[in-house]
């Protein structure tokens, strides 16, 4: 089982990719968008190489745990990606996934410059093992538009 992390932004995608026993999510890349049609390519591309069977999108809900516009932008992307690439998509939330992922960077030692390079992908392994620990717990999924959602 190989999953797929997405942290999906309007001018970047942050992929992260697990094991192949789907225990530890890895930061993978971030690709810059370009149009629809080259991003699915794209993901197409990863999704033959490494094998992939789910993909996880990030749903960024607000503090409150509410949609807000870019929880939507997301909940979006995720519909077209199931359509487009005829794989399970589950929709995580994903509210301090950023955060999460610059506090880890500096942890590091990365200069600034490297943190803002490699932000979105190291947020998509946030995400990637929220799901990856939730998965291997059973917790089950609460309905999400078309999709499953994880709650942190």
């Amino acid at each position: 089982m190989r999953v797929l992390a997405i942290d999906p932004g309007e001018r970047r995608l942050g992929l992260a990719i697990s094991d192949p026993g789907g225990t530890m999510a890895l930061p993978l890349e971030v690709i810059e968008r370009t149009d629809w049609s080259a991003d699915v390519e794209h993901l197409k591309r990863v999704i033959e190489e490494h094998g992939v069977t789910t993909i996880v999108v990030g749903r960024p809900l607000t503090v409150r745990g509410e949609v807000g516009p870019q929880a939507k932008v997301a909940a979006r992307l995720a519909a077209r990606l199931r359509r487009a690439l005829n794989l399970p998509v589950v929709e995580v939330d994903e509210r301090f996934s950023t955060a999460e992922a610059e506090r880890a960077l500096r942890h590091t030692g990365a200069r600034s410059a490297e943190r803002r390079r490699r932000r979105d992908a190291v947020a998509a392994a946030v995400i990637l093992q929220l799901y990856l620990d939730r998965e291997r717990r059973d917790e089950p999924l609460r309905g999400c538009g078309g999709g499953a959602m994880l709650a942190p």
